[in-house]
């Protein structure tokens, strides 16, 4: 998997009801805002990503740690291919699993049962697929007989353990996470942190992006540490995460 050059911006736009001769003559001149002036509405080009290079070989399995805001979750969706670049390149061999939060791509109406269906047939699986691997999706969700029953009952830790079950049970060769391994108890994510090693053993790629700086050092091979959409530190996860602690903490009063 690699990320070349990667560039990725949204359109932030305001609105105001009230805009002063002067703000708008400021506004005009400044090439930052000059695409949206009208009626008082006004646009600001945010760069989530901006020149990420970025290479994940089979067998690595990288952790992705940042505060809010600093790209991680754009990182992810463009690598899944669900976000695309406004400059560089991704390069993806293999199909991919994905879990980008609690619940997402669930059908709330819909059982648990039925939404493994659906979404087993957007990550590429058929039918037939699904219906071979449904038995062990459900045993692995530890859901019970609330497979049965809409998924808008749910809290968001059953909805995470069967997005969970279900993009690992495609058989995935790149495997996307996004701060989803802390659902659950104890129990469930052992059995989850076993499945990351199976993955690894197997030669498969892992993505995970946490805040939980435990997991990035106990589970991933690698950590990247992004900072206001660019990769600040890049090595050993004791050592990024200990930085990035270091940082986010700061100094610890005597």
């Amino acid at each position: 998997m690699l990320a070349e050059n990667l560039a990725i911006s949204f359109q932030i736009r305001y609105h105001r009801s009230e805009v002063t001769i002067r703000e708008t003559f400021v506004r005009l001149l400044d090439r930052f805002h000059r695409n949206g002036h009208r009626d008082g509405r006004w646009s600001q080009v945010f760069w989530a990503l901006q020149d990420v290079n970025l290479a994940v070989y089979p067998g690595e399995v990288l952790g992705i740690v940042g505060p809010n805001g600093s790209g991680k979750s754009t990182l992810l969706k463009a690598l899944a291919g669900i976000l695309g670049a406004d400059h560089g390149r991704i390069e993806v061999h293999g199909r991919i699993g994905c879990l980008m939060s609690f619940g997402v791509g669930f059908k709330a109406n819909l059982s648990g049962r039925e939404n493994v269906f659906v979404n087993g047939s957007i990550l590429g699986l058929s039918q037939r697929e699904v219906a071979e691997r449904i038995d062990k999706i459900i045993e692995f969700s530890e859901l019970g007989d609330f497979i049965d029953a809409p998924v808008r009952t749910y809290s968001s830790g059953m909805k995470g353990r069967l997005g969970f079950s279900i993009a690992i049970h495609i058989d995935p060769d790149v495997l996307l996470l996004d701060e989803i391994l802390t659902v659950g108890d104890a129990s469930f994510r052992a059995k989850a942190g076993s499945i990351l090693d199976r993955f690894r053993g197997s030669n498969k790629t892992v993505i995970i992006a946490s805040h939980s700086m435990g997991l990035i050092q106990k589970r991933c091979t690698r950590a990247v540490w992004l900072d206001r959409g660019r990769i600040r530190m890049d090595g050993d996860p004791s050592e990024v995460a200990k930085a990035y602690i270091a940082e986010t903490e700061g100094p610890k009063k005597a």
